[in-house]
């Protein structure tokens, strides 16, 4: 898929920590050759240090950094389009990232919990500890019929879900229906 087909849209690719949302975002991003921001890097440090200690964060926690997350999706769309991995839980917080005269595309991943857990307990140098996904699960919204997007199987590769991420977003830019459930291919 080239870039143009993409036109001014933003990817948003959200899900629980540990669903590849990084890893999918920087291969979709790298097949469609838009930029890609990881949300992560948006947090202000009192975030990273409150997650880091275990603690989850509150919507007052969360209010500054949806809002630099929205400002690079309105800047990012008025140049051309990208992809950004944000973990967008829950509707509220998605409906924050559609800013004016931005359009978003949802891509969701979803993970059976014991995976994210056995993904996350194997990973390193992240501030997101493992005792906070039972917290993000209890958040966690699945996409509504009336948000652009789809969601996706990520338990298998990065390259299969990205494949599945590229056929879905190819058939709702020629204005058919995406895959809104998970799609287990």
């Amino acid at each position: 898929m080239a870039r143009n087909r993409l036109g001014n849209r933003v990817v948003i690719v959200t899900g629980v920590s540990a669903s590849g949302k990084t890893t999918v975002g920087r291969l979709l991003a790298d097949r469609l050759d838009v930029p890609f921001a990881d949300a992560d890097d948006l947090h202000p440090a009192a975030n990273r240090a409150k997650m880091a200690s275990g603690r989850p964060l509150d919507d007052a926690d969360r209010r500054p950094w949806l809002a630099a997350v929205a400002a690079w999706i309105r800047t990012t769309a008025e140049q051309g389009g990208g992809v950004i991995a944000c973990s967008a839980l829950r509707r509220d917080y998605r409906d924050r990232l559609r800013p004016p005269g931005a359009e978003v595309w949802f891509l969701h991943l979803s993970l059976d919990p014991a995976v994210a857990l056995e993904r996350i307990t194997a990973r390193h140098g992240h501030f997101m500890p493992p005792q906070l996904l039972d917290s993000q699960y209890r958040l966690l919204e699945p996409l509504r019929p009336d948000e652009p997007g789809a969601t996706v199987d990520a338990s298998g590769s990065a390259e299969r879900t990205v494949e599945t991420a590229l056929r879905a977003l190819t058939a709702d830019s020629r204005g058919r229906a995406a895959p809104k459930g998970p799609d287990r291919p």
